[in-house]
């Protein structure tokens, strides 16, 4: 199967009654045309989003700092980051600046003018540079290659899967905290997949840290390429190439380098692509092949990490944009045979993360108080996702409503027939009937229309709703009480795309914010990935 790549842009204005998209409050991608696209006070506003969860950042820090005053009641160093207080430089700085500066200031105009391959390959490297140059700063040792052989870490205890098949049957015996050689902290809060990838990586002879967080950057900056492509084919060619700059210039990006987070994000990412591939190919074969694929990955990222299960969310969320479920099957069959691979070599997932629900709250996630980290959370997700992505987010939710329903018109071609018939009958000689309408030319027109702008419109409200959703569901739980900046970067790295909607000649600005929080963050704290 090959991906459909970005096509080469169509530079002739459509032409003809049928290609007119009506619905001036269809959302469209923003443009350089002066104030119609952007009025100051909406601007105004943006800013006003921009520096609210800043702000909201700073509150959150500062009410930690207090609360922490006689003790560690939160348990977390620099809440409600999971770092610590160190102003530092490193061999990193240079470059992480000059990365930010040259993305910033070049960006937008080549993400508008390169051509179809070459956008995706070079948003990758640009994402590997930025995510390479923040983990060093740290210094090669600290920031990169002794990131997963920490205490707690994966590496840890890769000496005890020596003997694959009994270490897989008794996973789950030594997930409680009290028993006997219970795994260390991230192999017992996550299913077995994860220490198996790097379990992998150790066989192959790829061991130690300095490979683990490679491959683990590689992989977690290639998500870049899985989001433009879920975004071309679900909101357009135009919006995915305005959210290409801010995608790749993410402050998620400090912990991508290094977190195992950046990696299960990478496959969640591409799951979902797959998915957006076959709900929109009309080939038969294409859809199985890619709906397949889809549910092979997400299969397999719900045994990285049990937070993924919430993947059902925007799945379910890119058919609905897609209006198909043709890929359902699919993906099921390809999700159960991961589930029946896993479970037949012993691990049994609902068995696990019931004991892992008693860990967590054996150690600090039962002491953590939720009245503060509720709001935490929400915190770290500021800082993740950007300044950018909250004007965006403001930007998304201001059109919803004019933009849901549009594609609810969209969605009822009959009555906008019956309407049209009605007001004919009392015009024309020549009357027809709703249904003989319906049934002639004009049902071409408003089936185009269904699938055209009305579906990219509905889709780039939807699919930033539905992240936000799944990290509202999953603060709600009580699970994530604390290292949100990284276990939600499966759904954070998806936000900053909503930049598109910002006027371009702000662009630059917003980048450059972006960047800057990246960059304090990263020289103002140690943080613990």
């Amino acid at each position: 199967m090959r991906l459909l790549p970005f096509p080469r842009r169509n530079t002739t204005p459509p032409t003809g009654p049928d290609t007119a998209t009506p619905a001036a409050a269809t959302p469209q991608p923003p443009t350089d045309s002066g104030t119609a696209a952007a009025p100051p006070r909406g601007r105004r506003w943006d800013v006003v989003a921009g520096g609210g969860v800043l702000v909201l950042f700073l509150v959150m820090a500062g009410i930690g700092g207090y609360l922490q005053r006689d003790g560690s009641v939160l348990r977390s160093s620099f809440p409600p980051l999971e770092a610590r207080w160190l102003p530092h430089v490193g061999p990193g700085t240079p470059l992480a600046v000059t990365v930010g500066v040259l993305i910033a200031g070049y960006g937008p105009s080549l993400a508008s003018r390169l051509g179809r391959r070459a956008l995706l390959w070079s948003a990758w490297a640009a994402a590997m540079a930025w995510t390479w140059s923040l983990a060093l700063v740290d210094g090669w040792q600290r920031g990169v290659a002794g990131r997963l052989t920490a205490s707690g870490e994966y590496l840890t205890q890769l000496s005890r899967f020596d003997h694959l098949g009994p270490a897989l049957r008794t996973f789950t015996g030594h997930i409680l905290l009290h028993s006997p050689h219970n795994w260390a902290t991230h192999i017992a809060g996550h299913p077995a997949g994860a220490v198996l990838t790097f379990v992998g990586l150790d066989r192959i002879g790829l061991s130690g840290g300095a490979f683990a967080a490679v491959f683990v950057i590689t992989a977690g900056t290639s998500l870049v390429v899985a989001v433009l492509l879920t975004l071309r084919l679900l909101t357009g060619e135009d919006r995915a190439r305005a959210a290409a700059p801010f995608v790749v210039l993410t402050p998620g990006a400090v912990w991508v380098g290094v977190s195992a987070d950046g990696y299960f994000a990478a496959v969640a990412a591409w799951a979902l692509a797959l998915l957006a591939v076959a709900a929109t190919r009309t080939s038969h074969r294409q859809t199985a092949v890619a709906g397949l694929g889809s549910g092979v990955l997400l299969g397999a990222a719900v045994y990285l990490s049990y937070g993924l299960a919430l993947l059902v969310i925007p799945a379910a969320v890119v058919l609905l944009c897609a209006r198909t479920a043709r890929p359902v099957p699919y993906a099921v069959v390809g999700a159960a045979a991961v589930a029946a691979v896993f479970t037949a070599v012993g691990f049994d997932w609902w068995q696990a993360y019931g004991l892992l629900r008693i860990r967590y709250f054996q150690g600090y996630g039962g002491v953590r108080p939720y009245s503060y980290w509720f709001f935490g959370d929400l915190a770290t997700l500021a800082v993740s996702a950007g300044p950018a992505s909250a004007a965006g987010l403001r930007r998304v939710l201001a059109v919803a409503p004019a933009g849901l329903r549009e594609g609810w018109r969209g969605a009822q071609p009959w009555r906008a027939a019956d309407r049209g018939t009605a007001a004919d009958q009392r015009t024309v000689t020549d009357q027809r009937t709703a249904t003989d309408r319906w049934r002639g030319a004009d049902r071409w027109q408003l089936v185009a229309r269904w699938r055209g702008a009305d579906r990219r419109a509905v889709a780039a409200v939807l699919l930033p709703c539905g992240f936000l959703l799944v990290m509202l569901a999953a603060d709600l739980s009580g699970m994530s009480k604390a290292e949100t900046e990284r276990i939600w970067l499966p759904f954070t790295l998806w936000l900053p795309a909503t930049a598109a909607f910002l006027p371009r000649r702000d662009h630059l600005r917003w980048l450059l914010a972006q960047a800057l929080v990246a960059l304090l963050v990263n020289h103002l704290l140690l943080t613990a990935w």
